[in-house]
């Protein structure tokens, strides 16, 4: 099941919507608090697909997870509206029949070392399934990727999500920068590899 919800969860942002709203921009982490009441606020987006994004929403305590509509450059979860322009800081507004509470958020970026961990040429194999993922580098929240997958291959600017990178229906993730898991899709299933980091010798 967390396998298939890895997948769905892989962003699919149409190029047109791309370059018009620039909704890659609302990826990532945001973090701020209401300007009234100074409650802190955490609201997260894990994946945009097409008209719909997913979510992780936490205030004064409570943490929601949940699918959210997408429009333009405004996702909108309930009564909770955010935007940004630049991706480094949204303008969110919680409204509730009159009443009105705004605040201001700022991305988090990842670790730099975490995502340097990513960084590497990632391969798995097992009698039936092989592959190769390779992180070329990392600027900020895109990825230069390489990948062969059963003699597939390809190779693009991926999103990076915490200590994931996504491309297309590819999910790469790894804690510790050395082993790692590759989900992909075959025909009429999705798999899972255990893959390492290749570190080669050295003298």
């Amino acid at each position: 099941m967390s396998t298939i919800a890895a997948i769905q969860g892989a962003s699919r942002i149409s190029p047109v919507n791309e370059k018009l709203y620039h909704q890659s921009n609302l990826l990532g982490d945001w973090k701020g608090s209401f300007s009234n009441n100074h409650q802190a606020i955490d609201f997260k987006v894990l994946s945009i697909n097409g008209s719909t994004a997913q979510i992780e929403y936490s205030h004064g305590g409570h943490k929601e997870v949940g699918v959210a509509t997408v429009d333009q450059n405004l996702i909108t979860y309930g009564n909770v509206t955010i935007g940004t322009r630049d991706g480094q800081k949204a303008a969110l507004e919680f409204s509730f029949g009159t009443a009105r509470q705004a605040a201001v958020l700022d991305k988090v970026a990842a670790p730099a070392a975490d995502q340097n961990r990513l960084v590497g040429s990632w391969i798995g194999s097992t009698d039936k399934q092989s592959a190769s993922f390779q992180i070329l580098s990392i600027n900020g929240r895109d990825a230069q990727v390489k990948y062969s997958v059963n003699g597939q291959g390809g190779q693009g600017v991926g999103d990076v999500v915490g200590n994931a990178v996504i491309f297309g229906k590819l999910v790469l993730s790894s804690s510790d920068g050395t082993n790692g898991k590759l989900i992909f899709p075959a025909p009429g299933q999705t798999l899972s590899l255990n893959v390492k980091k290749f570190t080669p010798k050295t003298a």
